[in-house]
């Protein structure tokens, strides 16, 4: 059975956390920020925990994990 591959885009923007969690970067801090309120760019900080099932297609995409 041949190895599989991680998908490139997977390691760059994704973490799984100790429980199995996915942890991802929020979307919307790349450019335009100047028309987008305050408050959006407040909640965009840091990282969020993807849900469940978005959760689960990650690690398909990651079959060993990612470092």
């Amino acid at each position: 059975m041949p190895k599989l591959k991680t998908k490139s885009s997977v390691k760059k923007r994704f973490k799984i956390t100790a429980t199995g969690k996915v942890l991802s970067g929020p979307c919307g801090k790349r450019h335009g920020l100047i028309k987008r309120p305050q408050k959006m760019k407040r909640t965009a900080r840091g990282t969020q925990t993807l849900t469940a099932q978005d959760g689960r297609t990650v690690k398909q995409w990651a079959p060993y994990g990612l470092v």
